[in-house]
């Protein structure tokens, strides 16, 4: 299972080893901890529970959580997994992961194709234009109809139908993308750099997967 939990540091450029220049984001990964380990016999499913950071205070709910692990940590997010191999005490196996376990950097490695997923930036409420691109009216000729949306459905049925594109709230949705490249991996200060942007604000969190 390669998942880790990060955080956004900013964006910058880097040269690969043939003078390639690249726009990278910078991410700092954990050290995430795993808190938990979900099977389907206790849960119904098979998930690793990871967490991130460290909070002041803890819920009773998240104080449960974490209990096993030791851990006081502010974010947690789950990652489905086909199965979970929980060791018992004596027990070795390189493969599984338990409760306690401490994922970083390390994960991943240079060139690998990875998938990201945050909370993008929040637009407010936005209208047509600044949403979904729509051309404006003209601003002469004794026009009214400068930045309004338009028609929204004809006089038949008598009814707006879902899906209609209108103003509304902007941003600050799961936005997921795949095939994202690794460009560099510093072990040492637990960063890793991803080729292009990536969703959110500086010191967001990010859920760094690696690609099945």
């Amino acid at each position: 299972m390669k998942a880790v939990i990060a955080k956004k540091v900013g964006m910058t450029q880097i040269f690969d080893a043939n003078g390639v220049r690249s726009g990278v984001t910078v991410l700092e990964v954990g050290p995430c901890v795993v808190t938990a380990l979900k099977t389907v016999e206790t849960d119904g499913y098979n998930a690793v529970q990871i967490g991130y950071g460290e909070a002041k205070k803890l819920s009773k709910t998240q104080a449960g959580q974490v209990k096993k692990s030791g851990a006081k940590s502010k974010v947690l997010k789950e990652v489905r997994t086909d199965a979970v191999v929980e060791l018992s005490e004596g027990e070795e196996q390189a493969a599984a992961l338990k409760v306690g376990d401490t994922l970083s950097a390390d994960l991943f490695e240079v060139g690998e194709k990875i998938v990201v997923s945050a909370v993008s930036k929040g637009k407010g409420f936005a209208g047509t234009i600044k949403r979904h691109n729509f051309h404006r009216g003209p601003k002469t000729h004794g026009s009214h109809n400068y930045r309004a949306p338009g028609s929204i459905g004809a006089g038949y049925p008598q009814h707006v139908f879902k899906g209609i594109k209108m103003a509304g709230q902007m941003g600050h949705e799961k936005v997921t993308i795949k095939n994202q490249k690794i460009a560099m991996v510093d072990v040492e200060n637990n960063l890793i750099a991803v080729v292009g942007s990536v969703p959110g604000p500086r010191r967001g969190i990010v859920m760094i997967k690696g690609m099945k």
